[in-house]
């Protein structure tokens, strides 16, 4: 008889031992990922264009909608480690000696095996969730329509009076945070390793909660660049998001021990 979900995730977690780190060793996971990005560009940088492509569609399509917008580009920091698998795969060929290039990057994808789409779904649904909460939060809480991105600087952000800022920033952090814990290494741990999703988050958590610290540092310094990679029209993504990638990689590396026979 198959054991019951969870005790089984339980086993699943118990035989992937997690390490602690430094507190900064979030700058190193971003050095190796720079690294990894020079030794094999293609890849990343073809994924980062799409990015930057897909992102610049969303703007043209919800520009007079920028409740909209904001919800969907806040929301693309939910799903983004599932896009980034294909270099996950890269950084692992790399660490192997192995040869990497697009074709490995895309190899992820044959669906051979449902567990990282399964959990793709997942995070589209957690991603949605934000840009239907963002969208309600700013419209039924602002005092009038907020169409464009100086509207939302000026009657949101910079508001001399009220807290919908200050309520929008909360109530995504709220969202936000156990995705976050969820999915920091659970993503690359289900690529390299035979684990069920939930095993996966479990492990995800555990790591988060060895490590507040430092993962938080890894949380601040992801959103961080991202939003600096969206600033000069999506172009900074290009290069932003595939070293992003790289680096998440290093993380597991960091975080999971080798697995326990």
């Amino acid at each position: 008889m198959t054991p019951p979900l969870a005790p089984r995730a339980l086993q699943d977690t118990r035989r992937h031992a997690v390490r602690r780190i430094g507190l900064l060793q979030p700058l190193y996971w971003l050095a190796l990922g720079w690294r990894d990005l020079r030794r094999c560009p293609a890849p990343g940088l073809l994924h980062g264009l799409a990015l930057a492509a897909f992102g610049l569609l969303l703007a043209l399509v919800a520009h007079r909608q920028f409740w909209l917008l904001t919800g969907a580009f806040t929301g693309f920091l939910l799903v983004g480690p599932i896009v980034a698998t294909g270099l996950y795969q890269v950084s692992r060929r790399l660490e192997r000696g192995e040869p990497a290039d697009l074709g490995s990057a895309l190899q992820v994808w044959v669906p051979n095996d449902g567990r990282l789409v399964v959990f793709g779904v997942l995070l589209a649904f957690a991603g949605t969730g934000w840009v239907v909460t963002s969208a309600a939060v700013i419209t039924g809480l602002s005092p009038e329509p907020i169409t464009d991105p100086l509207m939302f600087l000026r009657r949101v952000v910079l508001a001399e009076q009220g807290w919908l800022f200050e309520v929008w920033l909360g109530v995504g952090a709220l969202l936000a945070a156990p995705v976050f814990a969820s999915s920091v290494v659970a993503i690359p741990l289900l690529l390299d390793r035979r684990i069920g999703i939930l095993g996966a988050v479990f492990t995800s958590w555990r790591a988060v909660l060895e490590n507040p610290a430092p993962l938080a540092l890894w949380a601040v310094l992801l959103t961080g660049l991202t939003v600096l990679g969206m600033l000069p029209a999506m172009l900074g993504l290009v290069v932003v998001a595939p070293w992003l990638a790289h680096a998440s990689w290093h993380a597991y590396r960091d975080l999971v021990a080798p697995e326990q026979a």
